[in-house]
């Protein structure tokens, strides 16, 4: 039986197989809408900060929206920095959840286990409750995020929509530069996708934009969106 807020598993199959097929090729704040209009508070969304796109998109279609940022303790001093400016612009109602955890150096031994304690159960605690969550996937991230559909059913059972899932690298700086969105300053040092400052490094032209994180690991995702 789904817990008060969640959806049953029949539930939220159906539920998503209605959005991906309604919602594929829509605009993003439509998406948001979507995702508003049936969750309410049993939603929120997820932010990496490497730039607040997603945010911007979100809050115009509901301010109030709950904001979720995994502090692991080993961001770059920029992404939090980031945090406040996002926190300056939108007054957001966010939160910031961080690991119950000395700082360590398990990410030199295990990054797997780095990211399951850092940041993957974190989210499992606020996701809790929830029955649906915002991320900013996109397909052409990387190989492994190109089949992505706008709305799916994530391995907790939850919905998972990805109100940006076929947002070019042109759209997203098209949509920075006619809303003047926060931006990590890390992405203009070469850093297209920002991680844990142990874990990740520049990107060289003509890499994947997700190349510099867990770089000659074979490592390619934390954990948070398998």
């Amino acid at each position: 039986m789904a817990a008060p807020g969640e959806l049953s598993t029949a539930e939220a199959e159906a539920t998503a197989a209605e959005g991906a097929s309604a919602l594929e090729g829509r605009p993003a704040a439509e998406v948001v809408a979507w995702a508003v209009e049936r969750f309410g508070s049993r939603l929120c969304l997820t932010a990496s900060m490497t730039d607040a796109v997603l945010i911007d998109v979100a809050t115009r279609v509901d301010p109030g929206i709950e904001i979720v940022f995994l502090d692991t303790q080993y961001h770059f001093p920029e992404t939090l920095a980031t945090v406040e400016s996002v926190r300056r612009r939108y007054h957001p109602n966010l939160v910031v959840t961080r690991p119950d955890l000395p700082l360590d150096d398990l990410w030199r031994r295990d990054t797997d286990a780095c990211c399951a304690a850092r940041k993957v159960a974190p989210l499992e605690a606020a996701l809790a409750g929830k029955a649906a969550w915002l991320s900013g996937l996109r397909r052409v991230d990387s190989p492994d995020r190109a089949t992505t559909p706008v709305v799916d059913v994530d391995r907790r059972g939850l919905v998972k929509v990805n109100p940006l899932v076929d947002w070019t690298d042109d759209d997203v700086e098209a949509y920075i530069a006619a809303n003047d969105v926060p931006v990590n300053p890390l992405v203009a040092q070469g850093f297209p996708s920002v991680g844990c400052w142990p874990c990740t490094r520049a990107v060289a032209p003509g890499e994947d934009r997700r190349a510099g994180r867990w770089a000659s690991s074979g490592k390619s995702e934390c954990g948070l969106h398998l």
